[in-house]
């Protein structure tokens, strides 16, 4: 899986035809019936896939459904990354069972990263016989012709084949927001974390063409996004496979330099290959907004060794303290697995010195899931569940106290934000974002919604702001 297939133009196009074959097809039944269901599990990387699937859908004659029982398509998009995201999937696919013997014209199919895995496959196969098509992100591109001949041939299809990871330019899109969009820059990862599903199922590094990514930038912009994320599993590692190399901190040059008011978010990186040319980058480019979210899973070097992370505690520390030579303001944020195969309660201590030392505005925290196929699901793990759950929760009450005293500090601010959301709480309308991604709950008016506004911060807990409209 070392080399990148290039879907032609002809190929996508012809998917487009089958897509209008589908329409047909789908034009001789009920309306009230040509509905689909897409739910998704998992990244951000998903949700942009479930985004083209949506897209394919919509050229296919369908509209969108939150109702399974009223979907003639449902469409499953799963994550590999936990087991408990698996054992979630397995649970509600097998739930549908009931649904289709109520609808049996209904098709029911599975994607994503968990299917991509041999024995998540084998299952499928055998125990989930009203699963009509399952699979992996690599054939993602090829959805409508899948489709169109489960409604034409009957029977089941996998396509789980082991193969290059593909990019296809020109696969139509519906996004599920109007105000903040994701944009693939890369696909796959290269780095082998001991711990990581990622690479079996996503396939090498592979990087779009700078001229693409700038062209949906720019219809982004003129559509009227305001929060735009770009994408990859390692954003560091943007363009080395390019014909013609270039970095990632040009890209970010280069999408900052796009006319129009609106932020350049992006994630994930990994330590090893933020650079201090990334930093200056994002100190100089004013529309990159001040967060990095910049995982460093564990504090202690032997830890680290293990799970092949390829940098060490001081380097961590040393990056961290360069970046805010640069950007005094910016928002941290990172991942931690608590409880790697190995890890003692002494290694474990060194990761509660790294966030008291970077006092983190937030952290996405697991216990460590072991996940098949991967190097560390072999490695001896003779610390107990219940000794893991307790550093777990020291952890997170350690990080809530850092979370809740540096929103504190924001009282009595105020700050441009990007009003994207109405709130649930009945206080407050509005839901709002800083410029380092921190969630605001705003007393405004509706009609600010999709604009950026200056919003004064009048309080605060460990999970968020609250505050006004200045």
């Amino acid at each position: 899986m070392d080399r990148t297939t290039v879907i032609s133009s002809a190929e996508v196009q012809a998917q487009l035809a089958h897509c209008r074959a589908v329409a047909q097809l789908a034009a001789q039944w009920p309306e009230e019936t040509r509905l689909a269901f897409v739910d998704t599990y998992g990244c951000q990387q998903n949700e942009a896939d479930s985004e083209r699937i949506r897209g394919y859908l919509k050229q296919m004659g369908f509209g969108f459904t939150d109702d399974e029982e009223r979907a003639r398509i449902i469409v499953i998009n799963t994550c590999a990354i936990r087991e408990h995201a698996e054992q979630r999937v397995f649970g509600n696919v097998g739930a549908l069972v009931h649904v289709k013997r109520r609808h049996p014209e209904q098709l029911i199919c599975l994607c994503g990263c968990m299917v991509q895995q041999p024995h998540a496959a084998k299952k499928l196969r055998e125990s989930y016989r009203h699963v009509d098509l399952v699979f992996g992100p690599h054939a993602l591109w090829k959805f409508p012709e899948m489709v169109h001949a489960l409604l034409t041939q009957r029977g089941r299809t996998f396509s789980v084949e082991d193969e290059a990871g593909s990019i296809a330019e020109g696969i139509p899109v519906v996004r599920q927001d109007s105000i903040r969009a994701w944009v693939s820059i890369m696909y796959g990862c290269n780095n082998f974390c001991a711990y990581c599903i990622v690479p079996y199922v996503r396939g090498r590094e592979r990087s779009r063409r700078p001229e693409d990514i700038l062209a949906e930038v720019r219809q982004l912009v003129e559509e009227g996004y305001k929060d735009i994320t770009l994408l990859g599993q390692n954003v560091n590692s943007y363009g080395k496979d390019l014909e013609k190399p270039m970095d990632f901190s040009a890209l970010l040059e280069q999408v900052n330099a796009i006319p129009g008011d609106f932020l350049i978010r992006f994630m994930t990186s990994h330590p090893k290959d933020a650079t201090q040319k990334l930093f200056e980058t994002m100190a100089r480019c004013e529309k990159v907004a001040p967060v990095l979210h910049l995982p460093f899973q564990a504090g202690n070097d032997r830890v680290l060794k293990v799970m092949n992370r390829r940098h060490t505690r001081a380097e961590y520390l040393e990056k961290i303290k360069a970046l805010k030579a640069l950007i005094p303001d910016i928002v941290l944020t990172s991942d931690i697995i608590v409880g790697f195969p190995g890890e003692t309660a002494e290694e474990f201590e060194d990761t509660l010195k790294v966030l008291e030392e970077v006092r983190f505005d937030a952290l996405f925290t697991f216990i460590y899931s072991p996940r098949h196929g991967t190097p560390a699901a072999s490695m001896d793990d003779p610390m107990s569940r219940e000794e893991k759950l307790a550093n777990f929760n020291r952890l997170t009450a350690l990080q809530d106290a850092i979370s809740e005293e540096k929103h504190a500090a924001y009282t009595g601010k105020t700050l441009r934000c990007l009003i994207d959301g109405l709130s649930d709480d009945a206080r407050y309308g509005l839901t709002a974002r800083t410029p380092g991604n921190r969630l605001v709950r705003v007393a405004g008016d509706p009609s600010a919604l999709g604009q950026f506004r200056e919003v004064k911060i009048t309080g605060s807990n460990k999970w968020s702001l609250f505050g006004e409209l200045a």
